[in-house]
């Protein structure tokens, strides 16, 4: 079967080629990616599914500079990650992409507001235009009265929507989210899956889930076992449980 995936239309944000992850185990060599050759295109949700260990999580890692390819080539945004240096992949992960997490990644001492507005001033944006900004991501994300609140005051549902609103600070063209309801419930995760769907109108949302209501929700679903993409292309109304592998359970 064939290892790529294309995007039908759109000009393209995401390209990989031949993009390969090794790691060593002891004598043992992982290949955690296996020549994988897949195209994005700007806007749309993109779910990314598999078992533990399929490869899905390196694949994000990859895309979002958190960790660099054993070999092939990465372009987002018209630049080769491949060739930046460290301080060039600080920039990327500054300007072109948002991260969303399981774990939510709230900086506890601050509130919901203060982490919102974190990301711009490593960015170089003044005091006013981050607390304006910042502001309006809270009342979009339906936060607006909770602005003072600090992590622990709020619910999880409420913290993954506070590092969602801090994904979109920088208004990166790019979401990375891994997990994203993975310690949430069903109702609440639906919250998320709802908003994630409504950002993907106007940029790339990229998810890596075992929750197959979240596979259903996506544009493309990319299924990937043993590190290597399993199908050209699945439309949204083939994310079921039979692409998903069992993942749920994994």
């Amino acid at each position: 079967m064939s290892n790529s995936t294309v995007t039908k239309t759109g000009d393209r944000l995401v390209v990989l080629h031949r993009v390969s992850k090794t790691y060593r185990k002891g004598d043992e060599i992982i290949k955690a990616l296996d020549g994988v050759d897949v195209t994005l295109a700007e806007h749309g949700m993109v779910a990314i599914v598999g078992v533990s260990g399929s490869g899905k999580s390196s694949l994000l890692h990859i895309i979002g500079a958190m960790d660099r390819p054993s070999s092939g080539e990465v372009m987002v945004a018209g630049q080769s990650l491949t060739e930046l240096p460290e301080s060039g992949l600080m920039r990327y992960r500054r300007q072109t992409v948002g991260f969303v997490f399981q774990s939510f990644n709230l900086i506890p001492n601050l509130s919901a507001l203060e982490n919102v507005m974190l990301p711009m001033e490593f960015n170089g944006i003044v005091r006013a235009e981050r607390r304006a900004r910042a502001l309006a991501l809270l009342d979009r994300v339906g936060l607006r009265q909770r602005l003072t609140h600090r992590p622990r005051e709020l619910s999880g549902g409420e913290q993954q929507r506070v590092a969602i609103a801090r994904a979109l600070a920088n208004n990166p063209p790019l979401i990375l989210a891994d997990e994203p309801t993975g310690n949430l419930d069903s109702k609440t995760g639906q919250m998320i899956y709802e908003l994630l769907k409504e950002i993907s109108r106007e940029r790339t949302v990229i998810v890596v889930t075992h929750a197959e209501a979240l596979a259903q929700m996506a544009d493309r679903v990319l299924p990937i076992k043993d590190g290597r993409l399993q199908a050209v292309a699945w439309e949204k109304e083939q994310a079921s449980s039979e692409i998903l592998g069992g993942s749920r359970h994994a």
